[in-house]
């Protein structure tokens, strides 16, 4: 119910995801947790990447207090794959682990999803505007690899002060609100609170005229942190039948960060290359080739997320069928395949569209 909703929990998480970044300064500090200007990167100073941590304990001091009890199994398992992630995001961060290190741990807190929170993706029916289209034995697997492609996404976008986080709020703000349109009041005010640490987090993160640059990164731990919350929350949402939401609009929810995972993996597949290999072939690093700032383009693709999910909505209310709205994600993929892979042209479309 309504009533059930608690503003002040969202304030607590906002307000400690604020604090915790400057009280884990002589962590950072002690630990090496910084991220140092090298290669491809374009921060001037080392910077602490503790800014996954403060958001994870942020989230998870507030969410205790709202339960004011024992937590379920179901938010032990949700704590218990967030503290692999954070973990070992966190020893990557410190010591740069192979990939291959990265995705095994991935796995492990998927499958901690899976068989401890019992949150899985088992049906696809209504993706493909069928009445009933259930995975079977292919659902752990394919929860798997939606979970670790998520993960994956949102670590590749965050190249940019303020991007992950910000596309990653916008995400989260429209899941709570799918959730409410759904009935399901508890799952939007836990998302709620997550969203309140992320806030408290940006403010740390973004670039503002009086501070230049970022004072804290999320790293390893804290994308990886968040596309799991993202994966999470999406899976119950869609595959809840007490309050369900159609799983296409899932896809809608995070267009920027899955669009530029797919389209880079394939191109780099093409090209020979490792699709973890690193590079300046993302989306925001054309924008900022044609002239976006850092801030600016964050600013934009949030925009440009926050209007796909409002007119994926809107379409779901006018009863747009399902499978054309999955048409069209594919489609807005395979425009961006085909324009990213002229450099040239894209970085041209972005300096138009940034022409006053």
């Amino acid at each position: 119910m309504l009533q059930a909703f608690n503003p002040g929990l969202i304030l607590l998480a906002f307000a400690l995801a604020a604090v915790l970044p400057w009280l884990l300064q002589p962590l950072a500090r002690r630990w090496d947790l910084y991220d140092r200007p090298a290669g491809r990167k374009d921060h001037a100073v080392p910077t602490p990447v503790t800014g996954g941590l403060a958001m994870a304990a942020a989230a998870a001091a507030a969410a205790g207090l709202w339960t004011g009890q024992a937590p379920p199994p179901s938010l032990l398992a949700f704590a218990a794959a967030a503290a692999v992630l954070v973990v070992v995001g966190l020893w990557d961060d410190r010591r740069d682990l192979r990939w291959y290190w990265r995705i095994l741990a991935q796995v492990v807190a998927a499958l901690i999803m899976i068989y401890g929170g019992q949150v899985r993706v088992e049906q696809l029916g209504p993706l493909f505007g069928l009445p009933s289209l259930t995975l079977g034995f292919l659902s752990v697997p394919f929860t798997v690899f939606a979970t670790v492609g998520l993960i994956n996404a949102m670590n590749m976008i965050d190249g940019a002060d303020g991007l992950a986080g910000l596309l990653g709020l916008a995400a989260l703000v429209m899941l709570a609100a799918a959730a409410v349109y759904a009935g399901n009041f508890g799952l939007a005010q836990r998302v709620a609170i997550l969203c309140g640490a992320l806030a408290g987090f940006l403010l740390w993160n973004l670039r503002f005229p009086w501070r230049p640059r970022a004072r804290i990164f999320m790293g390893n731990a804290g994308s990886g942190f968040l596309g799991l919350v993202i994966a999470w929350v999406a899976f119950r949402l869609t595959q809840n039948p007490g309050h369900p939401v159609n799983p296409v609009l899932a896809l809608w929810l995070v267009p920027v960060p899955v669009m530029d995972t797919l389209v880079l993996i394939v191109r780099r597949l093409q090209e020979g290359r490792s699709p973890f290999a690193a590079g300046r072939d993302h989306i925001h690093h054309l924008m900022q080739d044609a002239g976006f700032g850092a801030t600016r383009a964050a600013v934009w693709l949030t925009v440009f997320s926050l209007l796909c999910g409002l007119a994926a909505g809107l379409a779901m209310r006018l009863h747009v069928p399902h499978p054309l709205l999955l048409l069209a994600y594919v489609a807005l993929c395979i425009g961006w395949y085909w324009l990213s892979r002229d450099r040239a042209r894209a970085i041209a479309l972005f300096r138009w569209l940034l022409r006053d």
